[in-house]
C-alpha cells in the first residue's frame, strides 16, 4: 500500500498505465510545473506518438479545413488535416490546460468520447481554484500532483503488457470498486470505468491475465482517491453481547463466505484509497469543505474586436472597429468558386460574396479597478489612513502583475474628494495619501454616492470596478452636507441600497475600535461582504481584502 508521500511513484505508475492503453484512459492530468513533470512528459512522448497543442488554436487548425494556397492554385477545394486527425490514435499534449478555452475544451472532450485521441493535460495553476475545464477533468482517469516532486533522472516508461489479454473483472471486484467509490463520495460512473481498466492494466503490467486484490487497490488509490469528496466513514464495531443478525434460510455457507470476502476486499480498497488522498484535499475534507473550481480575483471577460486572446473568426462586416480576418474570409469563399464561376460565367481568380466576410474576435479580460472609499473623519483618522495607505501601496505593488488599478476617495466633514483617480503609479498614491488631512464629521452618504459614481465611470470605460469601503458606519452628516444623525443614517442606507441595485462587487471594512451593528447593517444594505478589522495593520488589511475578493461569496 502506498502512502501520500509516494506521489512521484504513483504518478509514474499512472503514466505507465496511461501509455499501456491511452484511448481507454482518456486523459492524464499532471499538475505543477516541475522538472519531475517535464521528465515524465518526455518519457510519455518517447513511449507514445504525441503532438503538442499550440496556444490559441482555432477550429480550422484543430479540426481541419481548406488549404487556401493549394485550393487557389488547383481551382478546387483542397482539404487539410487538423491536429486531432494528425494525433489520432496517440496523445495530444495540452500545455496550460487551466487556461483552455471552453470551446476548444468541448471539441477535445468530443474527441475523447469518440476515442480519437488521448490527452496529457499540463496544469500550471498555482491555486486550488485553478484547474482545467470540468468537461476534460471528468474524462481524465488519472490526476497527478507533481508540485512538490523532486527532479527525476533517466525516466523511462517501458510498457510490455497487453491489456486485451486480461480477463474482465468479476462481479465481486466490480462490487468492491463501486463500494469504494460510494465511500469516497464519488457519484459519477466514469471513475468506476477508469478504475476497472486501471485494475486490468495493473495486472497486464505484471504479466497476469486476471486482476488480483493488489491490482484493485492500485486502481483505487490512483483513480478514485484524487476524486474523493468525503472521508470514508468507519462504522463502530457491534457490542460483544449483541447477537449476530439472523441469517436468511436460503443462504448457503458458500454465499456467506463470498459476502464476507467481498466486504473484506472493499474494506482493503477503501483503506488504500483513503491513505492516498492528497494532503491538501484531506485537510479540506476534514474541515467539511469541497474543492472549488473556477477563476477568481480578476476582471470580467468580454468579447473584443481589437485586442486580447484570439478567438475564432465570425461572419460579419469589418466596421465599427472590427478587423477583417482575411485568411478566414478566403477559406469561406474557396469551396464555392466552381459554383460561382458557372453561375456568373466569370473567369476571375476568386469571386467574393458578402456572406464570405469574416471578422476577428478576441477574448479580452477587463482590467480590475479597486476603489477605496475611506472614512477620514474623527480623532482616529490618522490610524485608519495609515492602514489604507499601506493597503493601497501593497495593492499597487501587484498592479503590474495583475493589470489592476487602484483609486482612492476620502470623505470627511462636509465634502468628498477623489484623492487618487484610477492609477498604477505608486509615487502618486504615496504623495496623495501623505497630503490627506483627517478629522470632522462623517458624510457617509456622500462618500458612498461618490464611490458609486466612480465605479460607474470605471465600468463605462470597459473595466471591472470593485468597492472597498473603510468606515465605522456611524454617519452624522446627511447627503446635503447638513448635520443630523437620523437623516444621515437614512441617506446612508439609501446610498448603500443604490450600490446594491447597481450590482457592484463591494466590501465593507469596519475599522471602528469596537464594531457595532452599524457596519453589518451597512454591508447588508449594500449587498456587500463584511469584514471587521478593529486592529488591522496594512498587511492584514491587504491580505483580507485579497482573500475576500478571491472568494466572491455574498455576505
Amino acid at each position: 500500500m502506498s502512502s501520500r508521500g509516494d506521489t512521484a511513484h504513483d504518478a509514474l505508475l499512472a503514466a505507465r498505465l496511461f501509455t499501456l492503453a491511452p484511448l481507454n484512459f482518456g486523459a492524464i492530468i499532471l499538475r505543477g510545473a516541475s522538472p519531475a513533470r517535464d521528465a515524465l512528459v518526455q518519457a510519455i512522448g518517447e513511449a507514445l506518438p504525441c503532438r503538442r497543442l499550440p496556444g490559441h488554436v482555432d477550429d480550422e487548425r484543430l479540426l481541419g479545413g481548406i488549404d487556401i494556397a493549394a485550393s487557389l492554385s488547383a481551382g478546387k477545394p483542397i482539404a487539410t488535416k487538423g491536429i486531432l486527425a494528425e494525433a489520432s490514435g496517440g496523445a495530444l499534449i495540452v500545455p496550460m490546460a487551466e487556461r483552455l478555452d471552453d470551446g476548444v475544451a468541448g471539441r477535445l472532450a468530443q474527441a475523447l468520447d469518440d476515442r480519437q485521441v488521448a490527452l496529457v493535460l499540463l496544469d500550471d495553476g498555482t491555486e486550488a481554484e485553478d484547474a482545467p475545464p470540468v468537461s476534460l477533468t471528468e474524462r481524465a482517469a488519472f490526476h497527478c500532483d507533481l508540485t512538490a516532486s523532486r527532479e527525476w533522472r533517466d525516466v523511462v516508461i517501458n510498457v510490455t503488457g497487453d491489456l486485451s489479454a486480461v480477463a474482465a473483472l468479476e462481479d465481486d471486484a466490480l462490487t468492491a470498486l463501486a463500494g469504494t467509490a460510494a465511500a469516497l463520495g464519488i457519484g459519477s460512473l466514469r471513475p468506476l470505468l477508469f478504475a476497472g481498466e486501471a485494475a486490468r492494466g495493473a495486472a497486464a503490467l505484471e504479466g497476469r491475465n486476471v486482476a488480483k486484490r493488489d491490482d484493485l487497490e492500485t486502481a483505487a488509490k490512483l483513480v478514485l482517491a484524487p476524486l474523493a469528496t468525503q472521508l470514508p466513514s468507519t462504522d463502530p464495531e457491534p457490542p460483544e453481547d449483541q447477537p449476530p443478525p439472523p441469517s436468511d434460510p436460503g443462504d448457503t455457507p458458500s454465499d456467506a463466505e463470498d459476502q464476507e470476502r467481498d466486504q473484506t476486499l472493499e474494506d482493503l480498497m477503501v483503506e488504500a484509497a483513503a491513505a492516498s488522498i492528497p494532503a491538501d484535499l484531506l485537510a479540506q475534507l476534514v474541515k467539511g469543505q469541497t474543492p472549488k473550481r473556477g477563476a477568481a480575483g480578476s476582471g470580467q471577460k468580454r468579447k473584443s474586436g481589437l485586442r486580447g486572446k484570439p478567438l475564432g473568426a465570425r461572419p460579419g462586416m469589418p466596421h465599427g472597429g472590427a478587423r477583417l480576418a482575411l485568411i478566414d474570409t478566403l477559406r469561406a469563399a474557396v469551396p464555392w468558386q466552381s459554383v460561382r464561376r458557372s453561375e456568373s460565367g466569370s473567369d476571375a481568380p476568386i469571386i467574393m460574396r458578402k456572406e464570405d466576410l469574416r471578422v476577428r474576435r478576441f477574448d479580452e479580460k477587463a482590467a480590475r479597478v479597486t476603489i477605496f472609499a475611506v472614512d477620514a473623519s474623527g480623532s482616529a483618522a490618522a490610524a485608519r489612513l495609515a492602514e489604507a495607505k499601506g493597503a493601497v501601496e501593497l495593492m499597487l505593488a501587484q498592479a503590474y502583475v495583475t493589470r489592476s488599478e487602484v483609486a482612492l476617495i476620502a470623505f470627511r466633514g462636509e465634502s468628498v474628494e477623489m484623492l487618487l483617480p484610477p492609477t498604477r503609479s505608486l509615487t502618486r498614491a504615496r504623495r496623495a495619501l501623505a497630503e490627506l488631512p483627517g478629522g470632522g464629521g462623517t458624510p457617509l452618504a456622500m462618500g458612498l454616492n461618490a464611490a458609486r459614481e466612480a465605479a460607474h465611470a470605471v465600468a463605462a470605460r470597459g473595466r471591472t470596478p470593485s468597492l472597498v469601503v473603510l468606515t465605522d458606519g456611524r454617519a452624522n452628516i446627511d447627503a446635503d452636507g447638513q448635520p443630523g444623525r437620523k437623516q444621515a443614517g437614512e441617506d446612508s442606507q439609501a446610498a448603500a441600497k443604490a450600490i446594491a441595485r447597481s450590482g457592484l462587487d463591494a466590501l465593507v471594512v469596519d475599522i471602528s475600535a469596537r464594531p457595532g451593528r452599524e457596519g453589518p447593517e451597512l454591508a447588508a444594505a449594500m449587498a456587500a461582504r463584511y469584514l471587521a478589522l478593529p486592529r488591522a495593520d496594512a498587511k492584514a488589511l491587504h491580505k483580507a481584502i485579497s482573500a475576500a475578493d478571491a472568494a466572491k461569496v455574498p455576505a
